[in-house]
């Protein structure tokens, strides 16, 4: 794998970067705060795991009809979406805690998922986080299926009605991840990056199969074991489970970075600008005054404090975000910003159509 380097020779993003850093060290200092989590974190953490795990325990527990039970199985989808959102993501940059083994635990809630730990690690924290929007580095913005999400990805026919099917596609997410997810490891054991994270292949290889076989049996073998549903009314739970989390996960990620605004760079060995700036160019926030948003998808919205500073829980990222705000506009750099979450989808659906056309 060819490693891009970012342009840092230009002196007054350099120091962009350096004030930007001054002023958000000095808010922490100022105020006597943490950039870990906090206790309301921590309650809802508690909160959202509860959401995936008692209406799981209340099917196993509880005689209920079908549609009792497709009620408890979209409520888990959405309250796994939320856990992985707002307490592994955090957990897994080492945002939550400055205890390695508090982050280890809570980072393996994505197990809850039937997904794996160090796939995401490796495809989110080092591919997406270090090229972000450039495609053939950045995974996130792969072609999905029938879904062209690059600029840089050949167009086809069919991609001039993406705008329509994506939305069904993208609810497949984590289904795909059961299976692909071997794959996947496969790929980054020989692009090197399994040992950049001292690990070895087989030794992955295995404990995933492992962790996957218990997460299947516990998910439809306690159900078919427990309750009088058949395999197949099992079957159709877990995919509505998986699709109403994929959903919510997909559209949250493209709504921050699949939108008009966010730059789509050529890959190539250098790329010409600082990397705290590229990643404000290909990157945007929204939605940053709805509380309750904000409190569920785990600050996502706050996408750019997040790229700008992924060890900051995200509980301090609206407090970040004026200040990285003014802070661009006073050295002149973007700052992408869509009001609404309605503004943002339409953004993305908007992009969809571009994609899918041009």
């Amino acid at each position: 794998m060819i490693t891009i380097r970012f342009d840092n020779k230009n002196k007054s993003e350099r120091e962009f970067v350096s004030t930007l850093r001054q002023k958000v060290n000095a808010y922490f200092k100022e105020n006597n705060i943490s950039t870990k989590a906090n206790t309301k974190m921590v309650i809802k953490s508690i909160l959202l795991i509860a959401t995936y795990l008692v209406p799981f325990v209340l099917v196993l527990s509880i005689p209920m009809n079908y549609w009792m039970a497709l009620a408890c199985v979209t409520v888990m989808g959405i309250g796994i979406a939320g856990v992985g959102m707002g307490v592994m993501h955090d957990a897994c940059h080492g945002a939550y805690s400055r205890h390695h083994w508090v982050n280890n635990i809570l980072s393996g809630t994505l197990y809850l998922l039937g997904s794996n730990v160090l796939n995401w690690k490796i495809q989110h924290n080092v591919l997406h986080h270090t090229y972000t929007n450039i495609s053939g580095y950045d995974e996130d913005i792969d072609n999905k299926g029938p879904i062209r999400l690059a600029e840089q990805m050949p167009l086809k026919k069919i991609h001039r009605f993406q705008f329509i099917y994506a939305f069904f596609f993208y609810g497949l997410m984590t289904i795909v991840m059961l299976t692909n997810d071997f794959i996947r490891l496969k790929r980054y054991a020989k692009m090197g990056l399994v040992q950049s994270q001292d690990k070895k292949i087989n030794a992955e290889f295995t404990k995933m199969l492992i962790r996957k076989t218990l997460y299947l049996t516990v998910v439809f073998g306690l159900p078919l074991w427990l309750t009088s549903f058949n395999f197949w009314q099992v079957f159709l739970g877990f995919f509505i489970m998986h699709w109403v989390a994929s959903i919510i996960l997909s559209l949250v990620f493209q709504m921050a970075h699949v939108v008009e605004g966010a730059d789509q760079p050529e890959s190539q060995k250098e790329i010409p600008s600082e990397w705290h700036v590229h990643q404000l160019r290909t990157t945007s926030d929204f939605a940053r005054n709805n509380k309750f948003l904000s409190w569920y998808v785990g600050g996502l919205n706050f996408q750019i404090e997040h790229h700008l500073f992924p060890g900051i829980c995200h509980i301090h990222y609206k407090k970040l975000a004026p200040i990285v705000e003014q802070t661009a506009k006073e050295y002149g750099i973007p700052y992408n910003l869509k009001p609404s979450f309605r503004a943002a989808l339409l953004s993305h659906v908007h992009r969809l159509k571009d994609l899918g056309q041009h």
